[in-house]
């Protein structure tokens, strides 16, 4: 306080220094040692302070300004600038008198720096240099002190010791703390004793108690107070919350909610199913609570284990055997004794007992009505694959597991044979086959045999069974591949064309042995010989020199193939040679087309199909082509429309050639045009079928016979067509006789129609149109209709 006092009183000799005009100020030496000389002011002003907060009716005085050019006849103005002049400071221009205006705050500002000059009143001319000055604020208690935070967390671990740190708080005071105490806080605890304590002058919080428990208690809020003027009576204060939490720690053993457990399990249960849940319980949270469980004896070893699950910390019993599942008929009941252990353990409370605890499980098997057991988990079967059909080649057995052991029925399960193969035994599971097996067709058969209860048939169990075939010696050997062999025209005695080997779908158990041979039938008059090279191959070989391809261009070689086992297998195959002509090196050159023929595999039977087809092929081109042909005549109904829509009724005598404009004549079809083809359009008929020419009718000597039998023809020659269709068809028989001349009786080939025609040059058909005008009752002039 005293420094600071002397610190003002020097800032305000110096102002005041600064502001004496005319007389000797301080003096001293720059840095290079030249003398320095300050010239005083005339300015002549007491100290200013003002407190903070003034609550007078008047206004604050602050300080005098004075000038000794002043001499008091008025003619000197005080001038204020600076901050807040004019309106948080006024001066008096006449006597220089300073006055604050309003309260000032010194937390909001704690001085003020202004300036101020004296002028002449009447001139404006300054009689002194505008010089600075302070204002400064003094300090009064107005503030309390604050917190940083209204509330405050905190945790500390539960059976913490007296005097363990928890949180430190802290409150500020906005007054100076250079004057006086109005900023010195002291700390006090108001709630929360005697769990806690506070540091009076840091504001640290510490744990007053010891062995507080988490689980008896947990959280705890203590009121903190901060009070100023260094605690003294008048002082202002402040207040704020602290929230403190008790961490947890492992300072509990977890405990079994029971001594003995009981579980009950059926004999059924499948290998790794839960048989019980056992959960001990801890006061602890979080890792502090986690727990391990383990057996620690049994009367079952390997039959039960036990897991942790550690979301839930509980201990689960699953059934772990394989090789021995539950079975109520040899075993009823188990014993276990368990133990549940902390994992996390504090050293600190070992003092306290050991962290772990034991209980017994007591697990009872229940029977359940179980299905029939198979003595084997599965059955190997061999046979031979000439076995006859009902060899036994094998059994099964299973038998009920359960008290009351009852009957068992074997069958197949058809699925496995739906060949039906194979057949069981339904009272002694003995296996036996249906039919003959050939290993070549299936080496292996893999079935299953059911056994079911006869007092439950609802309990089954299967079985697999592999059958496999053995091999017998039932197949011939045969060439390895189709050999294509040629020899050429100049070969030489006893050279080489072809080498050849076997195959044989058997598989004896010493490997192959084949021997080949030329065919005895053929070893007289043979062209070709063939040597056993002993090794599974055959070499052929020339007998004679020179072979001639127009003499025979093709030889048939029949080499006889024998296998080495019992009973021996033979066959003869055919090795076809053809002749070449060859160059001087022995490379084909050219062959005839005979032995082209023999080299694509063709016999001269599937060449002569071949031909057929392309006979038949060439017979369907040319009747396509005529059908063509006769679709491009001039059609003989001209009109597009039905037939039956060109009926008309004549009630005249005949209009000559007029007719023809009401009634379409195409409709009388040309004979001979519809001979030309009766082939079915809709289908292409399998077999070409020529049309039937049929010999024209002699005269009849009825009235109407011949006109009968024309139309009896036509119906004979429609029903034996075989190209007809098999449905009900129309045919119209317009006929107007044949051999005519004139080639036409109609009135449309008539070049005039002036008079009556002269029909005698119709020899031989004259007669017959007579008969067909007299059937139509008209005259000569009906003739031409």
């Amino acid at each position: 306080e005293k420094t600071i006092f002397t610190l003002d009183k020097l800032l305000i000799t110096y102002m005041f220094d600064r502001g004496r005009k005319g007389s000797t100020g301080w003096t001293g030496q720059d840095t290079n040692g030249v003398s320095l000389r300050r010239s005083k002011r005339g300015w002549m002003w007491n100290q200013f302070f003002l407190l903070e907060e003034y609550t007078g009716s008047d206004q604050q005085y602050v300080g005098k300004l004075h000038s000794d050019s002043d001499r008091g006849d008025g003619s000197v103005k005080y001038v204020l600038t600076g901050e807040g002049a004019g309106t948080l400071f006024k001066i008096d221009e006449k006597s220089g008198d300073i006055h604050a205006t309003k309260r000032l705050d010194r937390e909001e500002k704690a001085y003020y720096i202004l300036h101020a000059k004296a002028v002449n009143r009447f001139t404006n001319q300054a009689l002194e240099g505008e010089s600075e000055f302070i204002i400064k604020i003094h300090d009064i208690n107005d503030n309390e002190p604050r917190f940083t935070k209204d509330l405050y967390m905190a945790r500390v671990p539960e059976m913490s010791d007296i005097g363990t740190s928890v949180i430190q708080v802290t409150a500020t005071d906005a007054d100076d703390a250079t004057y006086g105490n109005s900023a010195k806080v002291v700390y006090s605890i108001l709630e929360g004793q005697p769990y806690f304590s506070v540091d009076p002058e840091t504001g640290l919080i510490k744990t007053a108690l010891p062995g507080m428990d988490r689980e008896v208690k947990e959280n705890y809020q203590v009121v903190i107070q901060a009070k100023d003027m260094a605690g003294q009576m008048g002082g202002l204060s402040g207040t704020t919350t602290v929230s403190i939490s008790l961490s947890d720690v492992n300072d509990n053993p977890p405990r079994f909610t029971k001594t003995l457990y009981e579980f009950r399990v059926p004999e059924s249960t499948e290998l790794g199913s839960a048989v019980g849940v056992i959960r001990a319980m801890d006061a602890d949270i979080g890792e502090n609570a986690e727990m391990d469980y383990r057996i620690i004896s049994t009367d079952g070893p390997g039959m039960f284990d036990i897991t942790t699950n550690k979301s839930k910390q509980q201990g689960i019993l699953p059934h772990t055997s394989v090789f021995q599942p539950l079975d109520f008929e040899k075993k009823r009941q188990y014993s276990l004794r368990v133990q549940v252990e902390n994992v996390h353990i504090n050293p600190r409370f070992f003092s306290m007992g050991p962290f772990k605890d034991e209980a017994t499980i007591k697990i009872i098997v229940e029977d359940v009505d179980e299905p029939p057991v198979f003595e084997r988990a599965s059955y190997v079967m061999e046979v031979k694959e000439d076995a006859p059909r009902n060899t036994v080649i094998g059994s099964v057995s299973a038998s009920d597991p359960d008290d009351k052991n009852s009957l068992v029925r074997y069958s197949i399960d058809r699925r496995t044979d739906m060949d039906r193969v194979f057949n069981v035994h339904a009272g002694n599971g003995s296996v036996f086959i249906l039919r003959e097996l050939d290993r070549e067709e299936y080496a292996w058969h893999n079935i299953s045999i059911i056994a079911t209860e006869f007092n439950n048939p609802r309990q089954s169990s299967r079985v697999p069974v592999y059958v496999r075939v053995l091999d017998i010696n039932d197949n011939a050997p045969t060439f390895a591949t189709n050999y294509e062999t040629f020899v050429c025209e100049n070969a030489k005695a006893n050279q080489r064309i072809q080498t050849v080997s076997a195959t044989d779908p058997d598989e004896p158990l010493g490997g192959h042995r084949f021997f080949f041979s030329l065919a005895q039938e053929a070893a007289g008059k043979a062209n070709f010989s063939v040597r056993d090279n002993k090794d599974n191959t055959a070499w052929i070989l020339t007998r004679r020199n020179n072979y001639n391809s127009l003499q025979k261009s093709i030889y048939h070689v029949p080499v006889v193939i024998s296998d080495g086992e019992f009973p021996m297998q033979s066959s003869t195959n055919t090795l076809t040679i053809r002749v070449c002509t060859c160059d001087r090196e022995g490379n084909m050159k050219l062959c005839n087309a005979e032995a082209l023929t023999a080299r694509a595999g063709l016999s001269t039977g599937a060449m002569v199909a071949i031909l057929l087809c392309i006979i038949i092929l060439l017979m369907i081109v040319v009747l396509f082509a005529a059908l063509r042909r006769q679709r491009k005549k001039e059609p003989l109904i001209i009109s597009k429309e039905d037939v039956r829509d060109n009926v008309v009724s004549y009630n005249d005598e005949g209009g000559g050639e007029e007719d023809t404009q009401a009634f379409d004549i195409g409709t009388l079809r040309n004979p001979e045009a519809i001979e030309e083809s009766k082939q079915r359009r809709d289908i292409v008929p399998e077999t070409f079928y020529p049309p039937i020419r049929r010999p024209v009718l002699p005269p009849a000597q009825d009235n109407n016979g011949d006109v009968r039998d024309f139309i009896n023809q036509r119906l004979q020659d429609n029903d034996s067509d075989p190209t007809a269709p098999p449905y009900d068809s129309l045919a119209t028989y317009a006929y107007e006789g044949n051999g005519s001349i004139a080639e036409s009786l109609s009135s449309l080939e008539s070049v005039t129609t002036e008079g009556d025609q002269d029909y005698n040059y119709l020899s031989e058909w004259g007669p017959r149109f007579k008969k067909l005008a007299d059937m139509y009752g008209g005259d000569n002039s009906d003739r031409d209709s």
